[in-house]
């Protein structure tokens, strides 16, 4: 089945206090987005890329491209205002029946087999949420104050979050709400259930300072 890869990346940064937004930071010499793009590349020859960037930096997202990368198979469209309508406009140039992933850009650290699992799970399933067990214990806020919860029903969500193109792109044309905080929340509001898979320790988020160097961290390992 065809492959595309909607990859998110229309942050400001301003967690990081850098200047560029952090996909464009460097991390051992090159852009976080480079290895973002580089794992979806390698993972599958036939996928193709829509990266989904701040209007004011397509011209920076194209230049990663021209340097790195087989320009035929990445497409670069502007973001919108909140997640859900970048993820939209991604869609929008899906133009046939696929399985979709959708991945944050700063996720540089994904590898080919969380988005093998992901991919298998959604073709047989429509859906595939990677997610991992939390490690902290969990306390609720409620109208009283604070109350603990089990940490063992509480699973923490990463992506690349995978569907069948027929579950997303018409979960995608209902009514924005603030409640959207992924895609599997938008697919759930459709009226869809959603299936979760193991994700992985490492496929972290690049939020703040710190996760620099905890990536670059985790690169020498990988490559030792």
């Amino acid at each position: 089945m065809k492959k595309y890869a909607i990859i998110v990346a229309g942050g400001s940064g301003t967690r990081m206090g850098a200047l560029l937004p952090k996909q464009f930071l460097l991390l051992r010499e090159r852009p976080v987005l480079y290895y973002t793009l580089r794992a979806f590349t390698e993972a599958y020859p036939d996928l193709q890329i829509i990266l989904v960037l701040p209007v004011d930096y397509t011209d920076m997202g194209q230049e990663i491209i021209d340097a790195f990368f087989d320009k035929d198979r990445i497409r670069i469209t502007a973001g919108g205002d909140t997640r859900f309508q970048s993820v939209k406009n991604g869609l929008a140039l899906v133009e046939e029946e696929s399985v979709i992933f959708v991945h944050d850009g700063v996720r540089c650290l994904v590898t080919r087999e969380l988005i093998h699992r992901c991919y298998e799970q959604a073709a047989a399933t429509g859906t595939a949420i990677p997610a991992i067990p939390s490690k902290d214990s969990i306390r609720l806020i409620t109208d009283d104050g604070n109350t603990a919860y089990d940490r063992t029903k509480v699973m923490l969500v990463q992506t690349p979050q995978t569907f069948h193109s027929k579950i997303l792109q018409p979960a995608f044309q209902i009514d924005y709400k603030d409640k959207f905080t992924d895609e599997a929340t938008v697919v759930e509001a459709f009226g869809m259930k959603v299936s979760l898979v193991a994700g992985e320790e490492t496929n972290i988020k690049i939020t703040h300072p710190a996760d620099l160097l905890l990536a670059e961290q985790i690169l020498y390992e990988r490559e030792a």
